[in-house]
């Protein structure tokens, strides 16, 4: 008994001097650790900038949404993050729709954590890695397992998966969309019993003219693309955060985006004890578009009233679609930028229209006679005419090869000059330019030429035009069009090339082309974004400009101005000439006051197997100072076989129409609007009186 007393007495003295050792050595340095804190600094996403257009009326705008946020621990803690999750699905609604196959299996394995070790033989947790384990497990989970999940574990799975998707310290949104003022109330009165859960505000995106011109403003989505995971997240961005993902929103996202607000988070032991603001957020700068919305509503009624009644035509089986590009041929500015594509919706069985703006750019096809202008440029700018020279208008036989001609001679020889064949359209004429530029000679039945330098040629100067090439538009995803395999093209393609029958182009290019010609030769930048604005106020109040975007000339065409002023002549016979003008139905009332000129285009081309015709058209107004240009693309406009439906001139009247109606409306209203301005001032002058 006296030695066992002796061991405890001896054991007792040991504890009590290690404890005094800790307490008084090591004391301070525990308490210390104990209370030691780390600060973490977080950033909260800001709204985005507002998208104005060239009126300062909004078009794209945020919209307050009710919001539930997670921020996790630094330390994370399954457990306790589970049962947070189960206590917060009792509060809310959850929408289950994002659920993966994967998620599933993970949430079944951690809620049946036996059943899971079950699926492993004792051999194979010997000999396997923990996570090769685990890969096994998943594996063998069944599908009649999966489907034990009630839609309460579902629910939980769902806001468990938001809560770990992203950093510690890291504000996750649980619910942003649709959350109701019950669901905040209760979440609110119950977050002491929610770690890591708060009640916020969030936004989304509203567009104020609905689907006009989505296609252009873009899309933002939350969520990082899995792509461009690590180029965001250089930049300061969270994994959840919203960005844009398409077109202007994706274009300007560095500018739309905004300064987020960052809060220095003081945490013990993972846990966050107070937060503390050091920055705070501001909102994204804003845009002002070129575009008028005004404009633009009215083109895409205009599009959609014309393709509807020419669908009601014989032929048109293919017809579905039509593009409309308006600029400003002096600054590059984007007026308008209107695409509709007519189809079937699948849900309801009934054709509808669906915003395809982009469809401008982002698709070409091959216009026809509408480039006829730089075809004949391009003849004064290689020398092989001048201006008023003259070329037999004949049929071109060429062995083994259908006969080519000018749709108004078939026959006969006409001595015709390059003003007569812009205002008719001649082919011939043009084939004889593309010989011309080969250096060939042609007569009935032998055509000798060099095709490379003559289509070499032709291209050179044709992308001094903007065709075939890129526009320079400040928009992803750009298309400069097909481009034929010269080297595999016969002779005769040549020839079809100077009539807009080999390579495509697209509808913008096709508008840069006519603005080139109506400025007097230079080609400038398309651009849709004007101006770049620091937030406003708040009360519909611009903020101070940012940047200005200046127009920017590209190039100047080689052609002299006196050569440029002939095509510009005969676009405007085109219009204006009454006995031979294939655009001379914008001779008649109220469209002649608009005096505009330009060229028509038709062009035969395959769809879906079948013979087809697309429809375009290119010109500018008013003739003598030029305001817009504008080009029409109606490709398989009807089958061939049928009759022209004329749906590109029809388009074309209407959208000069509606630019110079609404030209005329301003400009009332403003006169109304200083009058007003001058009458009140009369009646404060006589009431000092």
């Amino acid at each position: 008994m006296n030695m066992l007393f002796f061991v405890v007495f001896v054991l007792f003295s040991l504890l009590i001097l290690r404890l005094g050792f800790v307490q008084i050595v090591n004391g301070e340095d525990a308490k210390r650790q104990i209370e030691r804190t780390d600060d973490v600094t977080v950033s909260t996403s800001v709204p985005r900038g507002i998208i104005y257009d060239r009126n300062h009326t909004q078009v794209v705008s945020n919209e307050p949404q009710r919001a539930i946020m997670y921020t996790a621990p630094k330390k994370f803690d399954q457990k306790q993050t589970l049962e947070t999750a189960e206590k917060l699905a009792q509060m809310i609604e959850k929408d289950t729709g994002s659920i993966t196959h994967r998620d599933k299996v993970d949430f079944w394995l951690m809620k049946h954590p036996e059943e899971a070790l079950a699926k492993v033989t004792e051999e194979e947790l010997d000999s396997l890695e923990s996570n090769e384990i685990y890969k096994l497990q998943r594996e063998r989970v069944t599908d009649e397992e999966l489907a034990s999940l009630t839609d309460d574990e579902l629910e939980v799975l769902a806001i468990y998966r938001e809560m770990t998707s992203g950093y510690a310290l890291d504000p996750q949104f649980i619910k942003n969309k649709d959350v109701t003022l019950e669901e905040l109330a209760v979440v609110s009165e119950h977050l002491y019993m929610l770690p890591g859960v708060d009640t916020t505000m969030d936004w989304d995106r509203t567009y104020l003219y609905g689907d006009s011109l989505k296609t252009i403003l873009g899309i933002v989505k939350p969520g990082l693309p899995a792509e461009k995971l690590d180029y965001y997240e250089a930049r300061g961005y969270s994994r959840n955060d919203r960005v844009g993902v398409s077109y202007i929103e994706m274009q300007y996202e560095d500018v739309l985006r905004g300064q987020k607000e960052k809060t220095k988070n003081i945490t013990r032991s993972g846990e966050v004890l107070e937060k503390e603001l050091l920055q705070e957020g501001q909102r994204g700068k804003d845009l002002v578009l070129s575009m008028d919305m005004e404009l633009q509503m009215e083109i895409d009624k205009i599009i959609e009233e014309e393709l509807k009644a020419s669908k009601e035509k014989p032929g048109t089986n293919l017809l579905d679609r039509a593009f409309v590009t308006v600029m400003d041929p002096h600054t590059g500015e984007i007026l308008a930028l209107s695409g509709k594509q007519y189809s079937l919706d699948e849900d309801t069985n009934e054709y509808t229209f669906k915003d395809f703006a982009a469809g401008n750019f982002t698709t070409a096809y091959v216009p026809g006679s509408a480039i006829k202008g730089a075809t004949v440029l391009s003849g004064y700018m290689t020398g092989v005419i001048k201006p008023g020279s003259y070329l037999i208008d004949e049929p071109i036989v060429l062995p083994s090869t259908p006969t080519m001609s000018s749709w108004f001679n078939s026959s006969r020889k006409m001595n015709i000059n390059d003003t007569y064949a812009i205002v008719r359209s001649s082919n011939s004429y043009m084939f004889k330019l593309a010989i011309a530029m080969g250096d060939g000679q042609y007569k009935p039945g032998q055509l000798i030429m060099d095709k490379i330098k003559s289509f070499n040629q032709m291209r050179y100067h044709f992308s001094q035009f903007g065709l075939g090439i890129r526009t320079g538009i400040d928009l992803p995803g750009e298309q400069i069009g097909y481009k034929g395999n010269i080297e595999e093209a016969v002779a005769g393609n040549a020839l079809h090339f100077a009539i807009g029958q080999y390579d495509s182009y697209t509808t913008l290019q096709l508008a840069q082309y006519i603005s080139t010609i109506a400025n007097g030769g230079y080609r400038m930048e398309p651009h849709v974004v004007k101006e770049i604005r620091e937030p406003g106020d708040g009360d519909g109040t611009l903020g101070p400009i940012v940047k200005e975007i200046q127009p920017k000339v590209l190039n100047r065409i080689d052609a002299t101005d006196k050569e440029i002023e002939h095509v510009q002549n005969a676009m405007w016979g085109v219009f204006h000439n009454n006995s031979i003008g294939t655009g001379r139905a914008f001779d008649a009332e109220p469209y002649r006051k608009y005096r505009a000129a330009g060229k028509t285009g038709t062009a035969e081309t395959y769809d879906q197997g079948k013979k087809v015709w697309n429809l375009t058209l290119v010109g500018y107004a008013p003739f003598e100072n030029p305001e817009i240009a504008f080009s029409v693309v109606v490709p398989s406009a009807y089958l061939d076989g049928y009759n022209d439906t004329g749906i590109n001139s029809l388009i074309g009247k209407r959208v000069l129409k509606a630019y110079f109606d609404l030209k005329a409306e301003r400009a009332n209203n403003n006169a109304d609007s200083n009058e007003d301005d001058e009458t009140s001032d009369n009646q404060e002058e006589n009431n000092e009186n």
